[in-house]
């Protein structure tokens, strides 16, 4: 791995010596394993804790298929999936890999006793398989975490709907909280070269997620002048939506849960914060068994006062049941309520008549497919959208940083570097870097 390194750090090597260099027999890599999937039996969701069920150490280098790539991971970050993975909720992810690996000879790799995981990467190109001639050994990249395979007629309209979609680093194996990750040719795109190697890790998958879900006609179909609530406006998901509405003409309505929070909100431009903490928003009555619709009710008057008099046109809606309820009853008539993650619960309960007599939309969304993931990494690449990376960890320290994502003690995205031995490195283009510096480092440190 250092000479890999070493090639990397040159800034002098050519696609020939990447091509040329050797591949370990194993990598460093962040794991769970099978063999511990109850280890956490009789316990809570919140006393589940990563950095007993994240492993680092080396496991042997997977065999290169047709259409993939090993990419050296420079970089890579935390999502929310990969706690799930940690604490074995809301399922084993063993079962994705064993369903995946009873396909073929070539998903067989897949199913393991250990899960490699992680949907980020930065990193570059060491190796294409058969097929692959858009990519070459050298190229700097980032990777979308949608797989597919596209062998059947449902995923040719939008690769979202193809029957075998997958989020890799979750329902696959070999992801990129590693030091070698193994992708599909069509996760790859190029790396945004004003940024470090973590803060182009760090958008990938909520970037997407957030594109989708709110900009594209697949999601929200924001328009300019769309009243949008965002729920969690500082965090992963809703800091991405935030930049979103307001780069789109758009107005958010922010919603965050303290003074902090909302400041980096107002740093972003948003100008309608509500903050829940101090205005004291309770929408269940007791322990998530009744809601409360007069807190919906006052809710919705505070929305109006800030909009003067609207209605929200869309609600980016991530938080699942705690909120749903008071989002489906504050969106205008005919608007329309997106939907992911539900990190607050799956179950959700809301009343009806206000969806139904008001000829509002629920739209599910998840993730992106591959054009919608170009077009968000794209407008990341041009400076239009930032990341949201607040704090960095090294890969041995993961357990600590999915923990942190796990109690909500972080802000935006939570980077995590790999082969890349410090913070700052992997910038090219420093005059475009230069016009963005504070947005870019908006989060940091927060």
């Amino acid at each position: 791995m250092q000479n890999i390194l070493d090639a990397i750090q040159s800034g002098s090597a050519t696609a020939e010596d990447f091509a040329s260099l050797a591949l370990p027999e194993s990598y460093r890599a962040a794991f769970v394993k099978k063999e511990e999937v109850d280890m956490f039996e009789g316990l809570t969701a919140k006393e589940k804790d990563p950095r007993k069920s994240l492993h680092v150490d080396e496991v042997p280098l997977p065999e290169l298929g047709p259409g993939e790539a090993f990419v050296a991971v420079m970089a890579s970050a935390i999502n929310y999936n990969t706690v799930w993975t940690s604490i074995f909720e809301p399922v084993s992810t063993f079962g994705f890999l064993e369903r995946y690996g009873r396909n073929s000879e070539l998903t067989k790799r897949h199913d393991l006793p250990y899960h490699v995981v992680g949907s980020d990467l930065s990193g570059v190109v060491l190796k294409t398989g058969p097929g692959v001639t858009k990519w070459k050994p050298g190229d700097r990249v980032v990777a979308h975490c949608l797989s597919v395979e596209l062998e059947g007629p449902d995923g040719h309209n939008d690769t979202m709907l193809d029957t075998e979609q997958r989020i890799w680093g979750f329902e696959t194996n070999f992801g990129g909280l590693a030091d070698v990750a193994m992708v599909k040719a069509n996760q790859l795109m190029p790396k945004p070269e004003h940024l470090t190697w973590e803060e182009a890790a760090s958008p990938g998958l909520v970037n997407c997620t957030a594109y989708r879900q709110l900009v594209s006609k697949n999601g929200g179909d924001m328009k300019q002048g769309d009243n949008v609530l965002v729920w969690g406006a500082s965090g992963g998901l809703g800091g991405f939506a935030t930049q979103y509405a307001l780069n789109g003409g758009a107005t958010p309505v922010c919603v965050v849960s303290n003074e902090e929070k909302a400041a980096i909100a107002r740093s972003m431009g948003a100008e309608l914060i509500i903050n829940r903490s101090e205005e004291g928003y309770k929408f269940w009555n007791d322990e998530n068994t009744q809601q409360d619709p007069k807190e919906w009710k006052r809710f919705g008057a505070r929305i109006r006062e800030l909009t003067g008099g609207e209605d929200i046109d869309i609600v980016f809606e991530h938080p699942g049941r705690e909120t749903f309820g008071a989002s489906v009853f504050v969106t205008r008539k005919g608007g329309t309520i997106t939907t992911c993650a539900s990190t607050s619960g799956y179950m959700h309960e809301y009343d009806n008549r206000y969806l139904w007599m008001n000829l509002k939309r629920i739209i599910s969304s998840h993730f992106a497919n591959y054009r919608e993931s170009w077009e968000a990494n794209r407008l990341i690449a041009k400076g239009k959208i930032h990341p949201t990376l607040s704090r960095t960890y090294t890969l041995e320290e993961v357990g600590q940083a999915s923990l942190d994502v796990h109690h909500n003690t972080h802000q935006g995205k939570v980077g995590v570097l790999c082969l890349s031995p410090e913070e700052g490195l992997g910038v090219l283009d420093h005059e475009l870097r230069a016009q963005h510096e504070t947005a870019i480092n908006r989060f940091r440190g927060v």
